[in-house]
């Protein structure tokens, strides 16, 4: 049985190119940096989490809420076959429990904020906004998109950024979790327009402020589908 199972819904990924060197000391032991045509990559997502599961049984007024994430990317060689996936530095969500949760039994860096999101679908197009407080202040990621799905391109920075099915904890210098993510291959809506607005210091500290004066290399909105989330295993 799946630790956990769900859905992961409009996500709205704004994505960055950093100097490697960055995120070195987050990298997992036994992983390394997962490059896409010589390019490192952090993603900024939000997104809907929605029918969650935890072992087959569904947690009252936890079964649908919003998440946002910093992530870059990882790859793990097993058995001579590489492994890609995604390292979090960060993961925002408005239940206790869920922090308490994942935090608890996988390691990860959840942190308990107050959320809401809005979603407006218009004649022509779709509008997505996801919010976090912190410090009295709201942080928004605010996107607008086609109404038409497309698909994601193979070879393309998109597929990159979507085609990681591992999550990779660092638990000390020594040790690593590793965890299998299934979904299918999502589609998405092209965005048109990005008026989001992050307060990176605020949210992440000073070592990542300097995301705020940078270009996102691309914003998407991936569609989303069904998930699970499989047992960890220690490397």
């Amino acid at each position: 049985m799946s630790f956990l199972k769900a859905e992961w819904n409009n996500l709205a990924m704004i994505n960055y190119e950093v100097d490697p060197e960055i995120l070195q000391k987050y990298v997992p032991k036994g992983t390394e940096l997962d490059f896409w045509n010589g390019k490192c990559y952090v993603s900024f997502i939000g997104f809907l989490f929605e029918k969650v599961r935890v072992l087959g049984i569904k947690i009252p007024f936890h079964s649908d809420f919003e998440e946002v994430n910093l992530r870059f990317y990882v790859r793990h060689l097993d058995n001579g076959v590489w492994k890609r996936g995604a390292v979090f530095i960060s993961e925002i969500v408005p239940k206790y429990a869920i922090s308490f949760v994942a935090n608890t039994f996988y390691n990860e860096q959840y942190q308990t904020l107050p959320m809401k999101h809005t979603l407006n679908v218009n004649e022509n197009s779709r509008e997505f906004i996801y919010q976090w407080k912190v410090r009295n202040n709201w942080n928004t990621i605010h996107v607008t998109t086609d109404k038409t799905p497309i698909a994601i391109e193979t070879d393309s920075e998109a597929e990159f950024i979507t085609e990681h099915y591992f999550g990779y904890t660092k638990i000390n210098e020594n040790e690593t979790f590793e965890y299998q993510v299934t979904h299918p291959r999502w589609q998405q809506f092209e965005v048109t327009k990005n008026n989001s607005k992050i307060d990176f210091e605020g949210v992440y500290g000073k070592e990542f402020a300097f995301i705020a004066d940078l270009e996102p290399t691309s914003v998407f909105l991936a569609i989303g589908s069904k998930i699970t989330i499989e047992d960890k295993r220690k490397l």
